[in-house]
């Protein structure tokens, strides 16, 4: 079967020969590697120095092109001499590229000039120019004698720089082969090359809205940063704005961004290129925000938090000042020529409508999110809902299907380089409550569903057994290509995945003390390697504070992310510590070791179940490499048995498919629920406990059988179970 050769398309100054090496590639059968059209950027003495476009391949190593646009090819010689100096240099700094003082992988140069109508082109021709004609022919010269795709993938990881930006903050140091320091090293160094759908979504750019999906582990929030580096770097004159919702992902971004921007010879320029909040406050810098700009724009009210409490009867008050807002965007400005938005499924669909009114014409507004990190059964909203219509009705915003030479406007990532098989799968597995064991008035014990079947393919499973139908049963496995093998291979299944029960919170709490002395003494993991989640937001101060004064004890530094820090910091750089968090604050943050401890706090039978479960989800998502759950008592127990049952099953998903009555019903008795309502339950519940009270009561009276009949009807008909004639 005939390779093909995979296109990147970024941004030049040179559209009609970019476009004809496109179509070339396109069209080319035995094509193999990787076309990057305006990238890498290389860094020189005078600065950022962007590559026209780059050919990788196995077969035939590195392939510069200079671009020309027109019919005057004067200096291409000089350029190709240039080109080629300085990607050298670039690439001689990568010891895996490296054979003593040569570098291994070899470089060609090549003057593509699709305007004229004949070259000079010769064989023999050291300086390489040619046409739409001649261009295969010179192609078919180059050759690597020393290709293999071990040095391709590390030639790739060079040019993207990601090996570097992807490295741990402090280097490591590893005596120990098999050490746990030393097997997240390893993992480390195995995803240093991005995949090429994240290429792609890097590199890519669109004239109009791109969207970017994509599980947690899949480099959503990575790739969102590089795109934010790579358009500031070609476009210096734009205005760019990157926003998110989760306070702790501020640094992770500003850091990411100025990790790429540096090794492209050039400094971010803060002014230009900002990394926002999503609401804001006055007072500037830091505080500032998208809202807060769109507000100040139109000479709209701004509301803070209290205040908008105050004035809207809303479940979600930041939707509400949003909506409120935008009632004056026929004054909206151009505040941004593009806006990019990280953790998307945490903003409300008005917010992304604010952000596209303030864009130019152009309105180049990339949003990346996670089908699943609600867990909620419902997905982000369609850009055609989203962002509404024109005035003849066609929508403003629509995805069309992927072409090879054109850049895509919708991506999903696919793949998972965060969470072995063994662990995502176990977190979608308790997360939906796959094997949850089925309430007496219910026929399925699952908390929530997708409403689309479809989306558990584009997530990354395929069906092994049955159909994925309503009422069909189904058994679910991980394709291989979406959960690389090796990030599982490195330690047992047993070892990746831990759940544990323990008699109370100070036998938890000692154990999980001992543990990350042992993870830091013995086992060769630095400080930010490790990260304690406590899954309940309201009780994380109260039920870390144990645990962090006897890590004190044995002088181990820890701190509470955003209480101990500002809120923009998760894990500490000035000092070793051990970063505790509640859940809200852990999204977008990753570590190797995650413990999670009273993990029973996310099972119950209440109303927000899913929200409980949903916390579940997140923490153990949270994980590069090891788990462990951990907790007391009854729910505890619970949860163990449902992870017993999809161990035994080797991590695939068994279940039956639920009807969409079904998928309502689970919306409704598993919803998140408002203060109000939950009192109401409460009071509820005092008064079953009262019923309780009153049987207990009269137990030893004697009662008929129709006064027996009366009562085990009433009670079967509070249950909604059916009561037979």
């Amino acid at each position: 079967m005939a390779s093909s050769t995979s296109i990147v398309q970024g941004t030049n100054s040179k559209p009609v020969s970019s476009r004809a090496l496109v179509n070339f590639f396109s069209s080319l059968k035995n094509g193999d590697g990787e076309l990057f059209i305006g990238y890498p950027i290389i860094a020189s003495p005078d600065g950022s120095f962007p590559v026209d476009a780059v050919w990788v391949s196995p077969s035939k190593g590195i392939v510069i092109f200079d671009l020309i646009e027109g019919l005057d090819p004067s200096g291409f010689e000089e350029r190709q001499d240039d080109l080629a100096n300085k990607l050298e240099s670039r690439l001689k700094n990568y010891k895996e590229l490296m054979n003593r003082r040569d570098l291994v992988v070899k470089i060609h140069t090549i003057s593509f000039a699709p305007g004229l109508a004949s070259t000079d082109y010769s064989f023999e021709s050291e300086y390489v120019l040619v046409n739409s004609d001649s261009l295969s022919t010179a192609l078919e010269e180059f050759s690597w004698d020393k290709g293999d795709l071990t040095y391709y993938r590390s030639t790739l990881s060079a040019l993207q720089n990601i090996s570097t930006i992807r490295r741990s903050k402090a280097r490591r140091s590893i005596t120990k082969p098999d050490s746990r320091g030393a097997k997240l090293k390893k993992l480390e160094d195995s995803i240093s090359t991005l995949d090429n759908l994240q290429n792609k979504a890097v590199i890519e750019t669109v004239e109009g809205v791109q969207r970017i999906r994509g599980l947690a582990g899949s480099g959503k929030t990575i790739v969102l940063a590089l795109k934010a580096a790579y358009l500031h770097s070609q476009h210096p004159e734009w205005q760019i704005a990157v926003t998110f919702n989760t306070r702790s992902v501020k640094g992770q971004l500003k850091r990411l961004i100025d990790t790429f921007l540096i090794q492209t010879g050039k400094e971010p320029d803060w002014e230009q290129i900002k990394v926002l909040n999503a609401w804001g406050a006055p007072g500037g810098g830091e505080r500032d925000g998208i809202y807060h700009q769109f507000c100040r724009s139109v000479d709209a009210p701004y509301f803070d938090f209290p205040s908008a409490k105050r004035n809207f009867k809303s479940d979600n008050v930041f939707d509400a000042v949003c909506q409120n807002v935008l009632t004056h965007s026929h004054k909206a400005k151009k505040l941004y020529d593009v806006i990019l938005v990280d953790e998307a499924q945490d903003f409300p669909p008005s917010f992304l409508r604010l952000c596209y009114e303030i864009l130019d014409d152009k309105k180049r507004l990339v949003y990346a999110y996670d089908e699943l990190q609600n867990l909620s059964g419902t997905s982000v909203a369609a850009p055609e809902e989203i962002f509404g219509t024109n005035p003849d009705g066609t929508p403003r915003v629509t995805f069309s299907a992927p072409t090879p030479d054109k850049p895509r406007s919708d991506i999903i990532l696919e793949k998972c380089y965060r969470n072995s098989r063994p662990v995502l799968v176990t977190a979608h597995a308790l997360g939906f409550g796959i094997y949850r064991q089925p309430p007496v008035n219910r026929k399925t014990g699952l908390v929530q569903m997708f409403g689309e079947s479809g989306l558990w393919r584009e997530i990354g499973y395929e069906v092994k057994e049955g159909n994925l139908q309503d009422d069909s049963n189904v058994v679910l496995q991980r394709a291989p290509d979406a959960s690389p093998v090796f990030l599982e291979e490195h330690s047992p299944t047993s070892d990746l995945v831990q759940f544990i029960i323990f008699k109370n919170e100070e036998e938890q709490n000692n154990w999980v003390v001992n543990e990350i002395k042992k993870n830091l003494q013995q086992e060769e993991l630095s400080y930010d390697d490790i990260v304690v989640i406590n899954p309940d937001p309201l009780t994380t101060r109260e039920k870390v504070g144990s645990i962090r004064k006897k890590l004190l004890e044995s002088e181990i530094n820890s701190h509470l992310a955003g209480v101990d820090t500002d809120p923009d910091i998760f894990f500490k750089s000035d000092i070793p510590s051990i970063t505790f968090t509640g859940i809200y604050r852990a999204k977008g943050n990753e570590a190797g070791m995650v413990y999670i401890i009273n993990a029973q706090d996310c099972h119950s039978t209440s109303a927000n179940l899913a929200t409980l479960r949903n916390r579940l989800f997140t923490a153990i998502t949270r994980s590069k490499a090891w788990v462990r759950v951990l907790g007391i008592g009854a729910g505890m127990q619970s949860l163990i048995n449902e992870y017993k049952i999809l161990n035994g099953k080797n991590y695939e998903l068994h279940f039956r498919y639920p009807t969409q009555s079904e998928r309502e019903q689970m919306s409704i008795v598993h919803r998140d629920i408002s203060p109000s309502e939950r009192s109401q339950r409460n009071s509820k519940g005092k008064k079953v406990a009262e019923v309780i009270e009153a049987l207990e009561a009269i137990k030893s009276v004697e009662l008929d059988e129709e006064n027996i009949a009366a009562i085990e009807a009433a009670f079967k008909k509070s249950l909604g179970i059916e009561i037979n004639a």
